[in-house]
């Protein structure tokens, strides 16, 4: 274990701790934008600066790790002075337009400016000398929005290991740019981790502002791994998909069925009732109707051709208990070993 002082607190942490780790431990905010809990550290905001006793600069929190007898100061008048600097050059090249971003209320960089009360700044935005596409058609790229923040390009390649983006250039020339858009799998981490506008969802724009709904913690269905994440609905419609990074399986992760295959659920082509055909064409039944008609034809079948003559299969998408009861139901009840299931969907 490392000891040392944060503010003035007395704290033990295991060797390898950074001090950002250290000073949110005892419940010390720093501010960051870069930083994010799932990813390693980054440094590219220079936001979460502390001072440490007989150091004459500041230094990074994000990826300084402490070491014996650090006494570290995380608020003064220096640091604040030097922070309002920092950010005030992430936003000379930052479109301020809020009240149309998709992420306005939910923004990381908006939350902070906030808190340093910072109205003062000219934007000056950048020569756009790159292409608006992405890689995946599922999210829009705003450059104008992008801080250059590498949360997003640490996200595809060090959680999801594909590595689809990249900022190339430096300084006023940096940009992000799909490096190998084959290999996208468009499961929106880099939207996920995203701390400002500038990769916005497709699907879910104009349907509604995300404080809006109600947010309605599920189970994704579409396989079989219980990855949780909140459903935002609005009007008995659903308007988009979030996940926290603390809950679940998951941790925020899903692939791209979990992050944008929900305009399925409020879809007017969904089917509402049972459909029999009759004579090549498709009639609306009841419940009763359709489920007698199943077990006549399935008693009919087995009686003519025996219990092998039939086969189940079943879903990935259907509870434990769904799932056992239709097995059960398919050995026991028709008499055959004839079930599996397909996880591909």
């Amino acid at each position: 274990m490392v000891n040392l002082k944060i503010d003035g607190s007395e704290l033990s942490v295991p060797a390898g701790t950074t001090i950002m780790e250290a000073a949110r431990s005892a419940g010390i905010d720093i501010p960051s934008l870069c930083y994010h809990k799932r990813l390693p550290p980054i440094g590219s905001c220079n936001m979460c600066i502390v001072g440490i006793e007989g150091r004459p600069e500041p230094v990074t929190s994000c990826n300084t790790l402490v070491e014996e007898g650090f006494e570290v100061t995380t608020e003064s008048e220096a640091l604040h002075e030097q922070r309002v600097v920092n950010l005030k050059k992430i936003l000379r090249h930052h479109a301020l337009d809020c009240p149309i971003c998709d992420k306005g209320g939910e923004c990381d960089l908006q939350n902070i400016v906030y808190r340093f009360g910072i109205t003062d700044v000219s934007f000056d935005p950048r020569e756009q000398k790159r292409d608006d596409g992405y890689a995946t058609s599922l999210i829009r790229y705003w450059p104008e929005r992008c801080i250059m923040c590498r949360r997003c390009v640490t996200a595809c390649q060090k959680v999801k290991g594909i590595g689809a983006i990249d900022i190339l250039g430096e300084n006023e020339e940096a940009r992000l740019v799909p490096v190998a858009a084959d290999k996208c799998k468009s499961c929106g981490e880099c939207m996920f981790v995203c701390p400002t506008g500038a990769l916005t969802e497709n699907l879910s724009r104009y349907k509604g502002r995300p404080w809006l709904g109600q947010r309605v913690k599920t189970t994704c269905a579409y396989c079989g791994c219980g990855c949780q994440l909140e459903l935002d609905v609005l009007e008995n419609r659903v308007i988009g998909v979030y996940t926290k990074t603390d809950d679940g399986v998951n941790r925020g992760s899903l692939c791209v069925k979990g992050r944008y295959g929900y305009e399925f659920i409020g879809d007017d082509n969904r089917l509402k009732t049972p459909l029999i055909k009759e004579n090549g064409k498709f009639r609306e039944a009841t419940w009763d109707e359709a489920l007698d008609f199943i077990a006549k034809r399935l008693s009919a079948i087995k009686n003519e051709f025996g219990p092998d003559s039939i086969a189940g299969l079943s879903s990935a998408r259907c509870t434990n208990e769904e799932n056992f009861l239709f097995q059960k139901f398919i050995r026991a009840v028709i008499g055959t070993n004839n079930v599996d299931h397909c996880a591909r969907l």
